[in-house]
């Protein structure tokens, strides 16, 4: 975050009233301190040292600060109302006018909770250790348009988007418009996900163009949704409190706090300091894990071809038996 940036920043937190000057501390001072916890995910002792005050002054400034961009929700966090095409898609022939009625792309991650012994089994998922999973729509411009943490890491992600719709404050999906999301999601009118059992990877088209209509649609619908991957990076390499293997420092429900609120700090430096070596770094990293996935897609593809080879042999063998007996 440059200084502009910093003090922008500062500026919108003293607006809401929530985190005021002290005789000992400016709204500058205290927002520094929560911004070094969050993007060197250290403890508050840490600060307390480094900034000359006290672990429980610390402590209740971070949680001031907290409160204020928390606060800033409603005007940071702002759903697509559908009226307009977005200007990716309208100005790209490779997407308009197919997915004229796209919102965006829907997607989860995994990120590292700190809960009772008893409650881990339900938050443990895919790590091997406990995660909740945050659930997240995006627009083009990679800015979370909703964001909705908190649920145990073995919650699926079609069960969390039935209640991300479902909620008080719900993820609203307009009349005739939808997301895109991957496999993981249910195939409905208001969220298109892949062909199954049709290349889906990126790289897996540098050698040979789509064959067919639905190469063809997972292709281009894989360039759309890569947004939600990179703007998920870009947040974790901005705040490694929420991307750190380490057990966090904060219980389940400041944990959820802190996840929402990095994600409305994601969208104001969106707005006003964009950090393009920071975006060339998450895509460098997703590029690395595309020819992975390549890989492996490739070793899957054969076993899956010989493992259908010796299926048929052994169906024809039993058949020839079987006509013979």
């Amino acid at each position: 975050m440059g200084p502009e940036a910093f003090i922008t920043l500062c500026d919108t937190v003293r607006s809401t009233g929530l985190v005021k000057d002290g005789i000992r501390s400016t709204v500058e001072q205290q927002v520094a301190q929560f911004l070094h916890i969050i993007g060197h995910n250290v403890k508050n002792r840490s600060v307390a040292f480094f900034f000359h005050r006290s672990g429980s002054t610390v402590s209740r400034h971070f949680h001031n600060v907290l409160d204020a961009i928390l606060s800033l929700e409603s005007e940071f966090l702002i759903q697509p109302s559908g009226n307009e095409v977005h200007p990716y898609v309208l100005n790209n022939g490779r997407f308009y006018p197919y997915f004229k009625d796209c919102l965006g792309a829907i997607d989860s991650t995994h990120v590292r909770v700190n809960v009772p012994t008893s409650d881990a089994p339900r938050f443990r998922g895919r790590k091997d250790w406990p995660t909740q999973n945050v659930f997240a729509a995006c627009d083009f411009d990679m800015k979370f348009t909703y964001v909705l943490a908190g649920w145990e890491g073995t919650a699926s992600d079609s069960r969390i988007l039935k209640n991300a719709i479902e909620r008080d404050d719900p993820l609203v999906i307009p009349e005739g418009k939808y997301y895109i999301g991957d496999a993981g999601f249910m195939l409905k009118s208001t969220v298109l996900t892949p062909y199954r059992g049709v290349r889906y990877h990126l790289k897996e088209y540098t050698r040979r163009g789509p064959q067919n209509a639905r190469e063809l649609f997972n292709h281009r619908h894989s360039s759309l949704r890569n947004v939600i991957e990179r703007t998920f990076g870009v947040l974790k390499k901005r705040f490694p409190i929420i991307a750190s293997g380490t057990e966090p420092h904060y219980g389940l429900q400041t944990m959820t706090d802190i996840i929402l609120a990095c994600c409305i700090l994601h969208n104001f430096l969106r707005g006003v300091d964009h950090d393009d070596s920071l975006l060339d770094e998450v895509d460098n990293e997703l590029n690395e894990r595309e020819d992975h996935n390549v890989s492996f897609s490739q070793v899957r593809e054969e076993d899956h071809r010989i493992g259908s080879s010796i299926r048929d042999s052994i169906a024809d063998h039993m058949w020839q038996e079987y006509q013979n007996s």
